[in-house]
């Protein structure tokens, strides 16, 4: 085993997570009329996206770790640009009365993310269906792994972290802010650090594991990897410094 032979899956990770997230933030700065064209597209690249998967399932290769990999990632940037885009938000596109609170805010909370919510509850289904009895899981994986963050992301915000990097929802859905609480800590999200660590820890084992083949190495190093980025996210919601210098370029205006 060589330095390269992880190495390069996990550079190759944190690159389509930066730069992934960037392009979207990008997209989403264009003008208005420019939106329903980019939805469209970003759509025939998830049908593409589901054809990568299905090809790859059966790809326990080096090459088939990637593919699986950065078609699962195509597949959650749609549901990521029609989120941010306005085109799959919820029923509810009002802010939280000022005197909601517990119960009755999480209903309405979770009534501005409804359609979201759907959406990815459908695309996993598309993404199990396209790798079901495949030999290379790294696709349906990389999507498990990105739902369960999000979901304890969303959680986290809305019980309350120091650090909401308001800047990434545009002007459209500035109206959720209003769902989000700001506190320096929450009591779940020490927990969800915990739990998805525990996860992480045998990934990076498989990874390093002294018997393991190349597909396992790069497989095991992308969803560690993977993992770890969502991992960082989390912590960096409680430290008292923004991450928005890192897509600059993409939050340009």
């Amino acid at each position: 085993m060589s330095l390269s032979s992880f190495l390069f899956p996990m550079l190759y990770t944190i690159f389509l997570w930066w730069f992934g997230t960037g392009i979207i933030l990008l997209l989403n700065q264009r003008p208005r009329s420019t939106h329903q064209a980019t939805f469209w597209m970003s759509g025939m690249v998830l049908l593409f996206a589901l054809v990568g998967l299905k090809t790859s399932a059966n790809l326990n290769t080096v090459a088939g770790a990637y593919c699986g990999f950065t078609c699962a990632l195509l597949v959650w940037a749609w549901q990521e640009i029609g989120f941010l885009l306005g085109y799959v938000t919820g029923s509810r596109r009002t802010p939280c009365p000022p005197d909601c609170r517990g119960v009755r805010k999480a209903i309405y909370a979770f009534q501005t993310i409804s359609h979201h919510e759907l959406a990815l509850i459908i695309l996993g289904i598309a993404v199990a269906v396209a790798t079901w009895g495949g030999s290379n899981l790294v696709g349906l994986w990389t999507f498990l792994i990105l739902w369960a963050m999000r979901q304890s992301a969303k959680l986290n915000v809305f019980l309350g972290v120091l650090n909401l990097n308001e800047k990434f929802l545009p002007v459209h859905l500035q109206y959720m802010h209003s769902y989000f609480t700001k506190r320096s800590m929450n009591p779940l999200l020490p927990i969800s650090i915990l739990l998805s660590g525990l996860v992480a820890l045998p990934l990076w084992q498989h990874a390093f594991a002294i018997n393991a083949n190349a597909y396992q190495i790069a497989s095991s190093t992308i969803l560690a990897t993977l993992l770890s980025l969502a991992i960082l996210e989390h912590i960096m919601m409680v430290l008292p410094f923004s991450t928005d210098g890192l897509w600059k370029w993409g939050l340009r205006s």
